[in-house]
Formats: C-alpha cells, sequence, structure tokens
C-alpha cells in the first residue's frame, strides 16, 4: 500500500476538519481546542493523521461510499457511522480503515438503508446540534472530549470522560432530546485501560 506523507498544515487542517477556505482560523481555533482536550495536541495530530489517510483510502476506493460514511477517532478508536445504500460498502469501509497506520479499533455503527431522505437528514442535524448546545452550557461537562454524531435519530457518542458521573449527564442529556431512538455510548473513561494499552 502506498504510504501518504503529511505535511504540518494538512494535518493542521484535518485537525480543524475544514477546507482551506478560511482554514487559519478554523485550524488555531482547533489547535487551542485541542491542547485542552484530554488526549493532548500530539494525540489529536495523530488523530487527524488517521482521518486523513482513512478517508484518502475512502477516496480511492468509491467515491459514493466516501461520501455515505463518516468517522469519529479519538486516540486511535475509529467509528464508523452513516448510511450506505449497498452492504459492501459497510464492509470496505471497515477494511480500509483498518489500513491507516495507528488505528486501534473500528467500531461499526454504519447503517445499510436506501430509506434516508432529506427529512431525516434535517432531524439528525437538529439532534447533534441540540445535543451539542447541551453539553457546552453543562458546566460538569468538559464538552471539547465528546464527539456526537445522529443518523437515522441515532445518537453515536464518543470521547473521553472525567468519571462515571460525566458519561451518565451526557448520556442524561442525550435521552431528553426529542426525536432520539436509540444511544450508541462509545466513551471511554478517563482511568480505562483501554486507553493506554497501545500507547506509543
Amino acid at each position: 500500500m502506498k504510504t501518504t506523507r503529511w505535511t504540518p498544515i494538512a494535518l493542521l487542517l484535518a485537525l480543524a476538519g475544514c477546507t482551506p477556505l478560511g482554514a487559519a482560523v478554523g485550524a488555531g481555533a482547533s489547535v487551542g481546542v485541542a491542547a485542552v482536550e484530554e488526549r493532548g495536541l500530539g494525540g489529536a495530530i495523530d488523530d487527524a493523521k488517521i482521518r486523513l489517510d482513512i478517508n484518502h483510502l475512502w477516496f480511492q476506493h468509491d467515491l459514493e461510499m466516501y461520501r455515505q460514511v463518516t468517522l469519529a477517532i479519538t486516540e486511535g478508536r475509529v467509528l464508523l457511522t452513516g448510511t450506505v445504500d449497498k452492504p459492501e460498502y459497510r464492509l470496505d469501509a471497515v477494511r480500509l480503515a483498518w489500513q491507516a497506520a495507528g488505528v486501534r479499533t473500528v467500531i461499526n455503527e454504519i447503517q445499510v438503508s436506501d430509506q434516508t431522505g432529506f427529512a431525516d437528514l434535517a432531524t439528525d442535524l437538529k439532534i447533534a446540534n441540540q445535543l451539542r448546545s447541551k453539553l457546552l452550557f453543562d458546566k460538569a461537562i468538559n464538552n471539547v472530549n465528546y464527539t456526537i454524531d445522529s443518523v437515522n435519530s441515532v445518537v453515536y457518542l464518543m470521547g473521553i470522560a472525567q468519571n462515571q458521573a460525566e458519561i451518565d449527564r451526557v448520556v442524561g442529556h442525550a435521552r431528553e432530546v426529542p426525536h432520539v431512538k436509540r444511544i450508541a455510548n462509545h466513551v471511554l473513561l478517563k482511568s480505562d485501560p483501554r486507553r493506554f494499552e497501545f500507547q506509543r
């Protein structure tokens, strides 16, 4: 497999999750946020490289699959979400994700369905935004440590919690958001041994 080399600016753009337009502000802000995350700036940069590698593999393999699958990454733990219309996309996305250097775990939450419409996408966006807002304004939650996605009204949580009480608060907020059908919780505790099994 061809190894992709990423420049520091490319990693900052991936960390910012944005395109070159307006990237300077986005990258700078994201670096500031990453520095206070539980995984630290180094962990955030490692995850950004994994994101770039996986997206590159997906894009080369199949553009439609690339558009339909999303990912969240925390300390090499890769959560795959989204809705695909072909079962093989689900398998290919997982197989290719494992090929990226630094991947420790792949969590496959990709749904297979051809029924997702514009109304579903709008509902998912509203759910995710409402939950992000709840976490942002809850001072008992360190919201920078969490990634939230919603697919077909299923909420996917990824990140690192300071303690069980914090996880309970996050899940509790998710349950309060209208239209949520299920919560898939992939958050690890700060002290979870799995965080340290693969430390470099």
